[in-house]
This record gives C-alpha cells, sequence and structure tokens, in this order.
C-alpha cells in the first residue's frame, strides 16, 4: 500500500462505486486511495459512477450542470475495469 493510502481501504474493489456522497455507493475510504478506469480498453477521467456487472459507466457531459449544480452524465455500455491507482503506478 502507498504512504497516502487510508489504513483501513479494501484491497479489492467493489462491483459498483459512485464519487457522488449522496449515492449509496459513495465509499470515501476507496475514492482517497485512488481508483483508476478502464472502459472498453480506454483510460476515462470524467467517470462518476460505474457498475462491472452490469457493464456501464456514468461520465460527466463537459461542463454542464443540471438545475440542482450537479454534473449532466451520460451512460455508456461497455467493458468496465476499475483498478486502484497506486497499484497501477508504482
Amino acid at each position: 500500500m502507498s504512504e497516502n493510502a487510508p489504513e483501513n481501504a479494501p484491497e479489492t474493489l467493489p462491483d459498483r462505486l459512485s464519487v457522488d456522497p449522496r449515492s449509496p455507493f459513495y465509499q470515501e475510504v476507496l475514492l482517497a486511495r485512488g481508483v483508476g478506469i478502464r472502459f472498453n480498453g480506454t483510460e476515462k477521467t470524467n467517470v462518476e459512477e460505474y457498475c462491472v456487472s452490469e457493464g456501464w459507466v456514468r461520465v460527466s457531459v463537459g461542463k454542464a450542470v443540471d438545475r440542482k449544480g450537479q454534473p449532466l452524465t451520460l451512460k455508456l455500455k461497455g467493458t468496465v475495469e476499475p483498478y486502484f491507482r497506486d497499484v497501477a503506478e508504482g
């Protein structure tokens, strides 16, 4: 584990994870460690939520926001491969 990773962070990623604190799939400990997403073999940096078993990601669409100030998202279907950034980089 890297020096800046939280002590209680699990070693495996869940089937579904969201960056929105209002979501039931939000896990701050995992996000603090750094999660990367490879979608259909391409690195994605604008993923808001993913589900491996259902094969989709929600990506933010530009800088557009809805009337509540949340980013507009688009659901894309394909192969989802989440990974910890600290493991991939070092």
